[in-house]
This record gives C-alpha cells, sequence and structure tokens, in this order.
C-alpha cells in the first residue's frame, strides 16, 4: 500500500510518500496508526482525514494490494 502524506504528516515524516507492506485484511485505521508510530508525537492531536485511491473514507475500510491511502490533515489558511 502506497501511502501519500500531507501538511503535517509529510513535515513529520520527512517524505511524501510511504510505501508499507500490509498483512491481509489490514484496515485504513492500521495504516493510520502505524504513520502516527513513525511520526512519533509530531502529530499528536492532529484530525486526520483518510482517502482510499482519491476517495475519502468516512469510516475504516478493509485495503487490498495496490491501494493509495491518503492522510489528510485539516485545511488551513487565511
Amino acid at each position: 500500500v502506497t501511502v501519500r502524506c500531507f501538511s503535517h504528516v509529510r513535515e513529520a515524516l520527512g517524505k511524501e510518500t510511504v510505501n508499507l507492506k500490509l498483512e491481509d485484511d489490514t484496515d485504513t485505521s492500521t495504516v493510520e496508526n502505524k504513520i502516527r508510530e513513525m511520526a512519533g508525537d509530531n502529530l499528536d492531536g492532529i484530525t486526520l482525514r483518510v482517502a482510499v485511491n482519491r476517495e475519502y473514507m468516512p469510516e475504516p475500510i478493509a485495503l487490498k494490494n495496490g491501494d493509495e491511502v491518503a492522510l489528510i490533515p485539516p485545511v488551513q489558511g487565511g
């Protein structure tokens, strides 16, 4: 699974994409937890939206080989 990282996630990891090898039936919440572990406390308190294959997911879903997961923090601006 390829994880695309945006904004705070990209800054915390120092990269735009992360490739993860996952067990069958791994869901999006597991991917988010793995990325949070990799980022240490840099993502504490930040809510992330999850998209799979460019479609927002309101709740965790099972992933399959080749899926692209995007972790998107809240949009900020002024």
